[in-house]
């Protein structure tokens, strides 16, 4: 199933390894290590409208390990992640 995760964007449910809160763990020097190292080798990718802040980042393995920057918060991914669509 896909869902919509910003920007026009639709991810399958089946890559995304998790999906994190950045105001609980954007605080974690561990997490930004992570961001660096995900920068420096391009895996990150933005999803928010310009002047618009991140709520969430999205954790794949799909196109290799890729992060995505999501406006949404991880409640909202939840539920759209959740739905069933018939």
């Amino acid at each position: 199933m896909y869902f919509h995760a910003g920007q026009d964007f639709v991810l399958n449910t089946r890559d995304v390894l998790g999906v994190f809160d950045l105001d609980t763990a954007g605080a974690s020097r561990r997490t930004e290590e992570y961001f660096h190292t995900a920068e420096s080798e391009g895996a990150v990718v933005d999803l928010c409208a310009m002047g618009t802040l991140p709520k969430s980042f999205i954790v794949t393995d799909f196109p290799d390990e890729t992060v995505y920057l999501s406006p949404l918060s991880p409640a909202a991914l939840k539920k759209r992640a959740e739905k069933v669509e018939w």
